[in-house]
């Protein structure tokens, strides 16, 4: 395979599945050769075995493809042998895949149940216990003999009885050891993967998937093309198993999975995929269809045209976040946060209608309030603001419009590639240019724009693959010595104005723009189509820039989707925090259902919910434990008060 050694993928211009190796799982086959997989968990008590087999019959319905159940001692191991009996009784004939934390002999009992065994490599011979441990070289090579001690035994059973294995790294379970070297890093993610599967290739064993799960989808991204970059220069090529772990719930969650799944999919990196959602898992399965689906029959599509080549000796910025560096133009670019520009162009908005991108108008006391949420500029086109606008809040008018204001203090032009060229008459502060991909070809335009230096650039696309197409154009600005700060022009054909189609939406504009956030591209998010559900396409706008971490606008809470393990009712539990703590704007809150989605999953959360035993809670503050073995039914005040005590609490009416 020719594949280029310095980068996870061929071209950054052409999309190209990555090729790899086939996995079997019983009469499912996976890797580049065949669809991308769609899986999920079930959240039921595997012990439980008409409960689980209830559930997957529904996730199955739903479109799942592969199924994977916590086996977190030899009891529920065992048990998984009922369950594939009782769902054969039922002719589903769906692949098992064993979830296994902590227990080599249940991994060893499963491998010869199902089809599939996940292992965490940071806990599954190896140590967590939270110490910072010092290694020398000799000290750090017998622990890894002491792991393949444990580990191959458990090869030799999945080789015998044709078990598949996923090597699945969580940024949060790193273990002790691994930390002492590499730190709490992609790298560190990569390296104890590789630990893992150079083990099983002494012994011969490639029936293998892996995954490089995290919660912060940065972390992910960069944790999976590191993986590729090194697998590709020991020429291996396993398929991947792609995930946001601990996403959340609604729209949100949405967000983050598309953010960071549908990243690796825009450049072919990817086999199999589950979006974790704190949700019953058969609704999981309709978003990762979703996502998968924007890929079938892409190879065929044309390459971008001509292809920038300063991204290309720049590989290192694919592997850590590196910030574009801009010239600042009123409140975009340079060490600004992005922008979110609401359109109202297809209508003259009412004081309630400002409701919709975080605005509310007291008409008692003749005032206006923003939330968390509430968008930096309005875009109006030729309608003329029917009053005068909330202070934060600035009007966009189409140039020409613009230009006949008697008023425009607090109002700022969007040219058209036309209007720019044949216009000398601009604002002395912040004017907007709106120009496609292949504008950035435009040589006269690009030597106008280097004289003006007022200008934001509104950048969309009309290429099938919207992301690598900004990207290169991105590229080409910087041959070009442009340096303006850039806003994500989308359009994704909401002219239905369906909630289909706004989901659809909210997953497109996650991948394309989110993604390209997370590299460091981008100064602002513009929806150039006006659907009648404003609030929520202004919702998603500021979800994305919180997924990226490129702008912290409301409380993130990373909960787990929940499984057999899960101590309490995790849905219910999500809700109730969120609804007592959703204004603590910038913290981030997990809720884990037991202790090994605790301290380690919840890596980089300021406070931890974390079930320790029926009924029972366990408090964090970071990473340390704050209370232990609070009654559940007093643990979410005891929450709040731990909250209070840091200092981090703020009164609603504050």
């Amino acid at each position: 395979m020719d594949l280029n050694p310095n980068l996870f993928v061929n071209s950054l211009s052409k999309y190209t599945r990555r090729i790899t190796n086939t996995v079997k799982l019983g009469d499912l086959y996976m890797g580049s050769d065949y669809p991308i997989r769609i899986q999920s968990m079930t959240t039921t008590d595997t012990m439980n075995t008409l409960g689980s087999v209830e559930q997957i019959t529904r996730m199955v319905d739903a479109g799942c493809e592969l199924v994977r159940l916590t086996a977190p001692s030899m009891n529920e191991a065992q048990n998984l042998a009922e369950i594939k009996k009782e769902l054969h009784k039922r002719k589903i004939f769906v692949p098992l895949v064993a979830d296994i934390h902590f227990t080599p002999n249940a991994a060893e009992l499963a491998a010869r149940i199902v089809e599939k065994v996940r292992i965490n490599p940071g806990n599954y011979a190896d140590k967590k216990k939270f110490q910072v441990l010092e290694y020398s070289d000799l000290e750090y090579e017998a622990e890894i003999d002491r792991i393949r001690e444990k580990f191959i035994p458990f090869i030799k059973v999945c080789k015998e009885y044709g078990t598949a294995v996923r090597i699945g790294t969580n940024h949060g379970s790193l273990s002790d050891r691994i930390l002492s070297r590499y730190g709490d890093t992609p790298m560190g993610m990569v390296e104890s993967a590789m630990e893992f599967l150079k083990i099983a290739e002494e012994e011969n064993f490639h029936n293998i998937v892996l995954s490089m799960k995290a919660s912060n989808p940065q972390v992910m991204i960069h944790a999976y093309r590191l993986l590729v970059q090194t697998m590709n220069q020991n020429n291996m090529h396993y398929p991947l198993h792609l995930g946001v772990t601990e996403a959340g719930d609604g729209d949100d969650g949405r967000i983050k999975s598309a953010l960071g799944i549908g990243s690796l999919l825009e450049d072919g990196i990817g086999d199999t995929i589950r979006v974790s959602l704190t949700e019953d898992p058969e609704f999981e399965v309709p978003v990762a269809q979703r996502l998968a689906a924007r890929y079938k029959n892409r190879e065929s599509n044309p390459e971008i045209q001509p292809a920038s080549k300063s991204l290309l000796v720049q590989t290192e910025k694919f592997y850590e976040y590196q910030k574009r560096k801009t010239k600042e133009v009123y409140n975009f670019g340079g060490s600004q946060v992005p922008r979110v520009i609401g359109n109202f162009a297809s209508q003259i908005p009412s004081f309630e209608d400002l409701k919709s991108i975080g605005y509310n108008f007291d008409p008692i006391q003749d005032k206006w309030s923003m939330s968390e949420l509430g968008a930096d500029f309005i875009f109006l086109g030729e309608n003329a603001a029917p009053f005068m606008l909330p202070v934060g809040l600035r009007a966009i008018y189409k140039s020409n419009f613009w230009l006949n204001l008697a008023d425009k203090s607090n109002a700022f032009p969007l040219f058209t590639i036309e209007d720019f060229l044949s216009q000398n008459v601009f604002s002395s502060t912040l004017n907007f240019l709106l120009l496609n991909t292949k504008d950035c070809l435009n040589q006269t335009l690009l030597t106008k724009l280097k004289a003006q230096d007022k200008f934001v650039l509104v950048l969309s696309s009309n290429h099938v693959h919207v992301l690598p197409d900004l990207r290169n154009s991105f590229g080409i600005l910087e041959e070009n010595g442009i340096d303006n700060p850039v806003v994500f022009g989308l359009e994704y054909g909401m002219s239905s104005k369906t909630e289909t189609s706004l989901d659809l939406t909210m997953l497109f504009s996650s991948t394309d723009s989110g993604a390209l956030l997370t590299d460091g591209y981008g100064d602002g998010i513009f929806f150039l189509s006006s659907p009648e559900d404003k609030k929520r396409l202004n919702d998603i706008s500021f979800g994305i820039l919180q997924a990226a971490r490129t702008r912290i606008s409301k409380t993130e809470y990373i909960s787990c989707p929940s499984c057999g393990r899960t101590l309490f009712d995790l849905q219910e539990t999500t809700a109730l925090i969120r609804s007592r703590t959703d204004h603590l704007k910038g913290i981030k809150i997990a809720i884990m259902g037991c202790i090994v989605n605790g301290p380690g999953e919840m890596a980089d959360a300021d406070y931890g919910y974390v079930g320790s035993g029926p009924g029972k809670i366990t408090l964090y503050k970071g990473k340390e434990v704050v209370k232990k073995s609070l009654n559940s039914d007093r643990a979410v005040d005891e929450l709040i008060e731990l909250i209070k005590a840091n200092g981090n609490w703020v009164e609603i009416n504050a």
